[in-house]
């Protein structure tokens, strides 16, 4: 779809993606639009024109819309990359065999969203742990500086992943280059993407081939022998079973999920924490604050991405404007997470803020599956930097820290770090 319906939003509509001044930074203009147009259009680097949500109630109220999903190919939806840029999960693709809407999706959350489980995570707790501080060991005796990104805060989520999925932990760097090509809006070009997406599927189903041979004590595993005893895919078993597409699916949509987003959230996270001194002294007088702080961080965090879209089936009210059926509609999080209305001081980290409902992980029926493990390994992680490196701080301004581009996610491209 090239031109999007006609909303009667203010115009000129905004250029996603908005970046602040720095990549730790909100850009100025989310205050604008919460005030004056929360309901705003907006071009996308496709150059199709879409929604765009920047108030709390807004965002948690279509999130949480049962009635709409992301887009797919078979939406008439705007374009989020351009002509051949767009990985699978920038344009919908039907590569993706995860069920996206209504009750199969249900039936697939429930199939995989057992395993995810904060009683589950905390049992994983001691040997992500054992993990985290062999990293951090490894960082100290290199000497600093240092890149935390590229010595804990990519290869400890790759390994937990790994470990949960029952893959190699020594494939991670093919990993890496499948993730980001996933995840592609305008990084690659569409034959990058094919060849990237072609060798992903078929490293991923000889995996399940090779588990569903051998099965083991991991989620695929797990999955794989759950779908059998329910009879397979369209079961009537309550719970149904997952097909070989969704189990492979299942699989890519996990490792990317798994590693990409966490060890970005981890660069951030220490950034944040060490651009304000005062906050890392804070958690070193007082630890018990880590599980909060992590919250707080996740809620602070203004270099997300592009936010989740949503396709609209039907007319739909959203702040008092009717956003016509067809509709593609960019929901964003880091925007909301810094609503005054929601949150009292917004645009201040406050590590102790309790409650903390903040929309990161999304909220309804398409909420992330792995936030129990997220939160979980950003609360190892903060909690072996403080016990092993109290002295941690950036070894650059933060205002000369590097955003990631090209990408759906946000993220730094590295966080230089001495001691």
């Amino acid at each position: 779809m090239t031109d999007q319906a006609e909303h009667p939003y203010v115009q000129p509509p905004v250029r996603l993606p908005l970046s602040g001044d720095t990549p730790l930074e909100p850009p100025a203009v989310w205050e604008e639009l919460r005030a004056r147009c929360p309901v705003a259009h907006a071009t996308l680097p496709s150059g199709d024109t879409a929604v765009y949500l920047t108030r709390y109630d807004d965002v948690r109220g279509l999130l949480s819309d049962p009635r709409f999903g992301r887009p797919t190919e078979q939406d008439n939806a705007a374009r989020m990359a351009p002509e051949g840029a767009g990985g699978a999960a920038a344009t919908g693709s039907s590569a993706i065999r995860t069920p996206n809407r209504g009750e199969p999706h249900q039936r697939w959350r429930r199939q995989v969203g057992r395993y995810f489980t904060a009683k589950r995570m905390t049992a994983l707790r001691p040997g992500m742990a054992r993990l985290a501080e062999g990293l951090v060991d490894t960082m100290l005796a290199e000497g600093a500086p240092a890149d935390l990104r590229a010595s804990l805060g990519f290869p400890f989520p790759v390994y937990v992943i790994c470990d949960l999925l029952g893959v190699p932990a020594e494939d991670r760097d093919r990993f890496s280059g499948w993730s980001d090509s996933f995840l592609s809006v305008t990084r690659y070009s569409a034959d990058e993407i094919r060849t990237a997406q072609e060798e992903f599927v078929a490293y991923m189903s000889a995996h399940i081939a090779a588990k569903r041979a051998a099965p083991a004590d991991d989620l695929l595993s797990v999955l794989i022998t759950q779908s059998e005893e329910a009879g397979g895919a369209g079961s009537e078993v309550e719970g149904g079973g997952l097909s070989d597409e969704e189990l492979v699916s299942t699989g890519m949509g996990l490792l990317v999920a798994g590693h990409e987003t966490t060890a970005n959230s981890i660069g951030k996270m220490i950034s944040l924490l060490l651009a304000d001194r005062a906050l890392w002294e804070r958690l070193l007088a007082d630890p018990s604050l880590v599980r909060t702080a992590v919250e707080e961080s996740l809620r602070f965090d203004s270099n997300l991405g592009f936010g989740l879209r949503r396709y609209l089936g039907e007319d739909t009210e959203i702040g008092g404007e009717t956003v016509p059926a067809g509709s593609t509609v960019v929901c964003s999080m880091p925007a909301a997470n810094r609503d005054e209305r929601a949150f009292a001081g917004a645009d201040a980290m406050d590590l102790a803020r309790t409650p903390n409902p903040h929309l990161t992980f999304g909220v309804g029926p398409h909420s992330c599956l792995g936030q129990a493990l997220a939160r979980t390994e950003l609360q190892v992680v903060l909690e072996v930097l403080l016990a092993r490196v109290p002295s941690l701080r950036l070894a650059v301004p933060a205002a000369e820290l590097r955003k990631t581009e090209g990408l759906l996610v946000g993220g730094l491209s590295e966080v230089p770090v001495s001691w």
